[in-house]
Parts: structure tokens; C-alpha cells; sequence
């Protein structure tokens, strides 16, 4: 169990727990007034779902997954907020909820050439064998709407390659290079897309965001600034 400040989330019926990942992506998305239709692709837990709830209290928030929801949905009934939020248990290759979203949030399986882990389930939620990025960006295409944005969370061994998979399609307009402490080098890279029309124009912004200071249990400014809403110790 993992508690936040204003929701909990039970995880031991779900293969990947909570981790940075997942709220470092929920907290730094960029929620716009006019996004009523938000969905989380490897909901998982339903922990960047809630997260939007508690950010956008106008919206409307579905979570989809190929394995079991119904950990996502306990959590959700637990919150303030279950009512605004529904699952689907299937692969967002085959999701048709017969809508667009304004916003579309994963935080995806990424490892495409390392070993599969023994743990089918685990290997479901880490590893690119179920959603490669291009059954992603073609699922986030056909589901965005037309000035809809995507953020994601990647490795950054795989923004190239996930990159690939979006040209032509979906544009960079926000991008966040994320390191552990000063002294490490980028870890993860943060990504905001828009379909390549409505990034016409638009220049990307990059910047870098400092996770700890170096020292033990020693948190930077930004990122207590950032995930403050949500983590109990700060």
C-alpha cells in the first residue's frame, strides 16, 4: 500500500508498483482547462489516473490496460473521485470507446531488446512485447483529438526510438530531461506531443529536472515544488 495525501493506492494484485515514473509523468503533465476527456494508457494501479482526477476536478477520466483493472478501480472507489474515473481491461489496440481525448498520458512498457523478465506479468507491464511504441503512437493518433496533446515517460535509451515510431505524426512541443541528482546523467526523458498540425508553429521547450540534491534523502526545490500535492513527506 502507498499512500499519498489525498488518495491510496493498493498494489498487490498488480505487477509494477508504484514508482517515480509514474508520478513524476502524472504530476508534470500539462492540464489545460478546456481538457474534459483524459485517458491513462497501462493504467496499472490507476495511479496517474488519480492523479489527474485530483488535478482537473472537471474531468472525466478513463484508464486502459491489458491486464486486470480491477485493482485500478478499488483504488478509484476509494478516492474522491470514483466517479469520474472508468477502466477497460483490454489493449488500447483494440479500445474504441467512441470518443476523442484531449489528453492522453502513459507511462508505457519501454524494453525491447533486454532479456524478458520469468514474470509474465512483469514482463506485460516492462517490456515493448504487448505495446510497441508504434501500436502506441498508431492507438494515440486515432484516439487524440485533433488538438489533443500526449505525455509520456521513457527511458532515455528509448526517446529516439519512440520518436521513430511517432514521425510524421506526432510532434515534440515539450520535452523534460530528468536526472537522479546533479551529478548523474538524464535517466528518463519526459515528453509532451502534439499531432504534427497542431504542432505547427509551436516551438518545443527543453529543460532538466533534478531529482535529488546528492545528499541522502535530500530532495531538490523543483522537485518538491512538483509532486508536493501528492507525496505525504513534503
Amino acid at each position: 500500500m502507498f499512500r499519498f495525501k489525498q488518495f491510496t493506492i493498493r498494489q498487490d494484485r498488480c505487477p509494477m508498483k508504484v514508482g517515480t515514473d509514474g508520478v513524476l509523468l502524472g504530476a508534470w503533465t500539462g492540464i489545460r482547462p478546456t481538457d474534459r476527456r483524459l485517458l491513462d494508457v497501462g493504467t496499472g494501479t490507476g495511479l496517474i489516473a488519480l492523479m489527474l482526477a485530483q488535478r482537473a476536478p472537471w474531468a472525466r477520466i478513463t484508464g486502459v490496460d491489458i491486464a486486470d483493472t480491477s485493482q485500478a478501480r478499488e483504488n478509484a472507489d476509494a478516492s474522491p473521485w470514483g466517479a469520474r474515473l472508468t477502466f477497460a481491461h483490454c489493449a488500447v489496440q483494440d479500445f474504441d470507446p467512441g470518443e476523442r481525448f484531449d489528453l492522453i498520458v502513459s507511462n508505457p512498457p519501454f524494453f525491447d531488446a533486454s532479456l524478458v523478465c520469468p514474470d509474465p506479468g512483469r514482463t506485460t507491464a516492462r517490456h515493448g512485447v504487448t505495446l510497441p511504441f508504434e501500436a502506441l503512437c498508431d492507438a494515440v493518433v486515432r484516439l487524440l483529438g485533433p488538438s489533443g496533446r500526449f505525455a509520456v515517460v521513457v527511458p532515455c535509451s528509448e526517446v529516439a526510438r519512440l520518436l521513430r515510431a511517432a514521425w510524421g505524426r506526432l510532434a515534440v512541443v515539450r520535452r523534460t530531461e530528468v536526472h537522479t541528482t546533479p551529478r548523474h546523467a538524464a535517466r528518463r526523458t519526459l515528453l509532451e506531443l502534439l499531432p504534427t498540425a497542431a504542432a505547427a508553429g509551436i516551438s518545443p521547450t527543453y529543460d532538466e529536472l533534478f531529482v535529488g540534491t546528492g545528499q541522502p534523502e535530500s530532495y531538490t526545490a523543483e522537485y518538491q515544488a512538483l509532486t508536493r500535492d501528492f507525496y505525504l513527506k513534503f
